[in-house]
């Protein structure tokens, strides 16, 4: 340990660009044994480490398995990676390292911080490849929760109600589990395998699964309430929020989350739309955020014929991930600053022809000293486009079955829980977006993870 004055920082390799947009592939190299350990050693094994406490949602126990790496004890590290954590090397290569265990890490200012994501990513796949699994009791108990979708939180929640030996029963709308991780998250950051092995390993331990069951369509609220011991609602927050100029139901407008589930589904080989196809088309993203960079970087691998991404304030307030904003660089995506989107462009037939951006600039508030975000007069443009792309963030679905069901929710449509993340509904608990709003897969892992203790608590203590 405490190689970093001798050792720099050194990231995986990245795949050329010409290689990686002719397909869907991760355009990440996994480190080898040699490199995993010399980064690990990095690690100074701080007295209070911060990459744990303040950085990770989950509060993994990152030194002690960078340390494991580190003196040659692979086996050690995975089990204790898999300890607190229910898919640490699909976390590995999504969370925004660089804005929570990275940035907190005590040498990132100064020498770079320890590449934590990617020794994370090496410690579960060298595991599997040597044949370790996660593991789950031999048995469970006669208890059972039905677990209301099968993304993240759901997953998560799944993963610890198997190891408390109570059985969980997901029912996901949709024909693939996995929720965003499936048809959200595009192939080039994670590999489909990479979900469907942990699927597979909690179905192995005991976990049932329903797709295609929409609640309140297929199968009633009521009755999983008095099927089971408990249930846990991890709907997610899909709907993407809307601009409600004239023109936007023009044929060339994309919501973000159908458009990448659109390409996901025509990578995996499942009927798609093709209305959602940008070949040779001039497309522009609007928003800054990750799900703006998985629009643009998919939009250059359908072979678009430009791709541009417009943000309402300043690179430097981009909440994307520096490596996705780096990578969409490197793959061709022009980046426009400071424009706010105001009216689509669209012919009286109802063809899309573009969209008229404001030029926008950050002022200070003279009573309160505080910045805002202000419009300049005057300055209005308009950028020609064949299909606009609307990556705003998202808002939580109103599902009818909680409002049927008395299920209490906010004015913005996340359900309201207590501590213990039980909602309004004794024996019904929610997390993840369905609680938080729109948020990060590892904060939902981290909802799933502690809601399966609420619920072992509630059901054992019947």
């Amino acid at each position: 340990m405490y190689e970093y004055t001798k050792t720099n920082r050194l990231d995986p390799e990245v795949k050329p660009v010409k290689e990686r947009l002719a397909n869907f592939d991760e355009i990440y190299e996994r480190y080898n044994t040699a490199a995993a350990e010399s980064q690990a050693s990095r690690c100074i094994q701080c007295g209070i480490p911060f990459c744990t406490s303040l950085g990770c949602p989950l509060n993994n126990n990152i030194p002690q398995w960078l340390k494991y790496i580190a003196e040659k004890e692979h086996q050690s590290a995975f089990d204790i990676s898999n300890e607190t954590s229910p898919f640490p090397e699909i976390l590995g290569r999504i969370c925004p390292h660089d804005r929570l265990c990275e940035k907190a890490c005590t040498l990132n200012e100064d020498y770079g911080a320890v590449s934590i994501g990617s020794v994370e990513v090496f410690i579960s796949e060298s595991g599997f490849e040597k044949g370790l699994k996660p593991e789950f009791p031999q048995t469970l108990s006669d208890k059972k929760v039905a677990i209301i979708g099968s993304g993240p939180a759901g997953l998560s929640c799944a993963t610890f109600l198997l190891r408390a030996g109570i059985r969980p029963v997901i029912y996901e709308k949709a024909d693939e589990a996995g929720g965003l991780l499936i048809y959200g998250i595009p192939s080039f950051k994670l590999e489909k395998e990479a979900v469907t092995r942990r699927i597979q390993w909690l179905l192995e331990a005991g976990m049932e699964l329903h797709l295609n069951a929409e609640i309140g369509k297929d199968i009633t609220f009521e009755s999983l309430r008095r099927q089971y011991d408990a249930v846990f609602l991890a709907v997610g927050a899909t709907e993407g929020k809307l601009l409600t100029y004239e023109g936007y139901n023009s044929d060339g407008v994309f919501m973000a989350v159908p458009f990448l589930t659109n390409a996901q589904k025509k990578q995996l080989g499942k009927r798609s739309d093709k209305k959602y196809s940008v070949a040779g088309k001039r497309v522009v993203v609007v928003g800054g955020g990750d799900t703006a960079m998985d629009c643009v970087r998919t939009s250059v691998r359908e072979g678009a014929s430009s791709v541009t991404c417009v943000y309402r304030r300043d690179e430097a307030s981009m909440p994307a991930s520096t490596k996705e904003f780096k990578a969409a660089q490197e793959e061709g995506v022009e980046f426009l600053y400071n424009k706010a989107p105001k009216a689509f462009d669209v012919t009286p037939e109802g063809k899309l022809q573009g969209m008229f951006f404001v030029e926008t600039t950050l002022q200070k508030n003279a009573e309160t000293g505080k910045e805002y975000l202000a419009e300049i007069a005057d300055q209005q443009t308009l950028m020609e486009a064949d299909v606009v792309i609307l990556a705003l963030g998202f808002n939580n679905e109103q599902l009818q079955f909680l409002t049927d069901n008395g299920i209490t929710t906010t004015p913005y449509g996340t359900i309201l829980t207590n501590e213990q993340q039980q909602t309004s509904i004794e024996g019904v608990f929610a997390g993840g977006d369905a609680t938080r709003g729109a948020d990060l897969v590892v904060t939902a892992a981290l909802d799933g993870r502690e809601a399966a203790t609420f619920i072992a608590e509630y059901v054992f203590g019947k």
